[in-house]
């Protein structure tokens, strides 16, 4: 068995190469598990990150928890528009909805501009900023349109919390 894993290890193509140098601003993100608690202390997100395709993508499966509650499932593909040279995200989650748009670098910061979900024909203006503080944490503050006006949605201070594994 170990002579068919190192023997994948050198067909052109399986192993792991660099990550397009425009994923930099996500790298921290990379290869681990993040946890937070929604205000209220009811609900949980967890984020776990992990390159594909040999680090042309970076995807990102969470899961977000309450007692009592079916788990609500999500994943985001982060992808390098070379052509726009711009990072991009898909999301899609489990009842159905989906988003999708650009991903703005404001200092140490990751900025998702206004975009709108979508999900059983009805849609939701929101946007989002996740902010890195020490090596291991971040803060996800997002915000929705209501009207004219943007109204706080939700703050989480997610900490790192292990290695993501690959499917």
């Amino acid at each position: 068995m170990r002579k068919l894993i190192y023997a994948l290890l050198l067909i052109p193509g399986v192993a792991f190469t660099a990550p397009d140098p425009g994923y930099q601003p996500l790298e921290f993100l990379a290869g681990h598990c993040w946890k937070g608690i929604f205000p209220g202390g009811k609900q949980t997100d967890e984020h776990c990150f992990t390159w594909v395709y040999g680090g042309k993508f970076l995807r990102d499966r969470h899961v977000v928890r309450a007692e009592g509650k079916p788990d609500a499932l999500g994943e985001s593909i982060y992808f390098y528009d070379s052509a726009a040279k711009q990072l991009q995200y898909l999301y899609i989650e489990s009842d159905g909805g989906f988003s999708r748009g650009p991903v703005a670098i404001d200092k140490d910061s990751l900025v998702f501009p206004d975009t709108t979900f979508v999900e059983n024909g009805k849609t939701m203006v929101y946007r989002s900023r996740w902010q890195h503080g020490s090596a291991n944490t971040y803060d996800v503050v997002t915000e929705f349109q209501s009207q004219a006006s943007w109204v706080p949605g939700f703050k989480v201070h997610m900490e790192q919390g292990g290695e993501a594994k690959a499917p």
